[in-house]
């Protein structure tokens, strides 16, 4: 039996990795400009959170739009920007 104390997981938030994330690209920017940054990280963000909606919804497009607080029609428009079927 060990002696040591449980682990306890605390979820980091993901603001926290945006922002080290952001951090990061920022410094690995050097002498350059950063531009469209906004719609950069919003592209990078919102993919995957479509497709993670898609996949916890059983790809039923009314169940994920419900889950984003999306109507279905704008979730459709998204998916087809996104190249997601």
């Amino acid at each position: 039996m060990s002696n040591n104390p449980p682990t306890i997981n605390i979820p980091v938030p993901l603001s926290a990795y945006v922002k080290q994330t952001l951090e990061l690209y920022f410094a690995q920017l050097s002498d350059h400009d950063a531009v469209n940054l906004h719609a950069m990280v919003i592209c990078e963000v919102e993919k995957p959170l479509l497709e993670a909606a898609l996949t916890h919804s059983g790809h039923n497009q009314t169940k994920a739009a419900k889950v984003l607080g999306l109507s279905r029609s704008t979730l459709r428009k998204k998916l087809e920007h996104y190249g997601i079927s």
